[in-house]
């Protein structure tokens, strides 16, 4: 069975893991300098990059030739060519426990841990512990996992993995060393696509790209799971197939949609809505996706210093035209469309009707 694409093209190496630089550089400097934690959180949105970091640390930690060769060792990265490596990438290693506490949440599940813990490692000279979705275990099982993180034995590394980094108990958190992974910006997302899109020879677009890319809201592992379904069709990949796919919208209509509001044009702005409701899309997506724009006009609008923190996001003709669409209206007119669509938002999430919220939030705001 072939991989799926976010396994095939996960980090072998530090140096490979993007959008994360500050993390990846603290990290290879300890590896460097034999100082890496007995006990890591890794908290951020989901597929950013959490237990990809963790397996690296991992690779680092048993790595034969990082042991054996101190000029390599210097480099801070794990060689991907020893057997401890190769079986740490191909999930065979029982030197690496990986544990998912959202179906393991139980005191019984950390006391198997902890009795499991003082055995030696089997092959290598540390075990790792990875334990993903953290937030999720029950009270008595942090309770037990506390006493652990204090005296752990010296071949065991624990890294901790959470989407919900405030419902970690803040005496586990004390005893981590912690990092934040953050949203991939699109743009790096969009060339790690081209670049999986030239090897594995599908045929997709630019504009298809980009909303795979925005699609993911800033994680690898959902644009390059989208991007692996959308290959399996076998033709060339156009926005509107990946638009019939995801049920979002490509920017060029939120585009088109939110300069007819800007312009007050309910006519125009009902009738571009119904296309789009016609054409299957998801009008979640598009509320969403609508308010997200809307913010970067007012946004620019406020402060045209913060084109600067768009650029990662958004081209420079995307960040034109937003420019030239904050010229249509005032803020408070932005605002309380915002305001309203917002609200909209939440009733379409539970709506039978889904397009009337968004019908009369446009109306509320664009009537003369």
């Amino acid at each position: 069975m072939p991989l799926a694409l976010y396994r095939k093209y996960r980090p072998k190496k530090l140096g490979d893991l993007i959008g994360q630089e500050t993390i990846t550089q603290i990290i290879k400097n300890a590896a460097i300098a034999g100082k890496i934690g007995h006990a890591y959180l890794f908290y951020g949105p989901r597929g950013t990059g959490k237990t990809t970091t963790a397996r690296l640390i991992a690779k680092l930690l048993n790595c034969e030739k990082r042991k054996n060769d101190e000029k390599f060792r210097s480099q801070g990265e794990p060689c991907n060519e020893c057997s401890h490596c190769q079986e740490i990438d191909s999930n065979f290693s029982f030197d690496v426990v990986e544990i998912d506490a959202a179906s393991n949440r139980g005191i019984d599940e950390i006391r198997n841990l902890k009795e499991n813990i003082q055995t030696a490692p089997a092959k290598g000279d540390y075990k790792i512990y990875i334990i993903d979705e953290v937030h999720m275990l029950t009270g008595p099982a942090w309770n037990a996992l506390l006493k652990t993180l204090e005296e752990p034995p010296a071949h065991a590394v624990f890294v901790l993995a959470t989407t919900e980094y405030e419902k970690i108990p803040a005496t586990i958190a004390s005893r981590t060393q912690r990092f934040i992974f953050k949203k991939i910006p699109k743009n790096q997302i969009i060339e790690k696509l081209k670049g999986i899109a030239a090897t594995e020879k599908i045929n997709i677009t630019d504009e298809a790209i980009e909303l795979v890319a925005a699609s993911g809201e800033g994680s690898f592992r959902d644009a390059e799971s989208l991007l692996d379904q959308l290959s399996s069709l076998g033709e060339k990949i156009t926005l509107k197939t990946a638009e019939q796919l995801t049920g979002r919208t490509g920017l060029k209509k939120v585009n088109e949609l939110a300069g007819l509001i800007l312009k007050k044009d309910l006519g125009g702005a009902l009738n571009c809505l119904s296309l789009i409701n016609e054409e299957g899309h998801n009008l979640t997506y598009l509320t969403k996706d609508l308010i997200h724009y809307l913010r970067k006009v007012l946004s620019l609008k406020t402060n045209p210093s913060l084109e600067k923190f768009m650029s990662n996001d958004l081209t420079q003709d995307e960040i034109e035209q937003i420019k030239k669409i904050s010229a249509m209206a005032d803020m408070k007119t932005i605002t309380q469309i915002i305001k309203s669509l917002i609200i909209a938002y939440t009733e379409i999430r539970y709506s039978p009707f889904p397009i009337v919220p968004l019908e009369v939030a446009l109306t509320e705001n664009l009537k003369s």
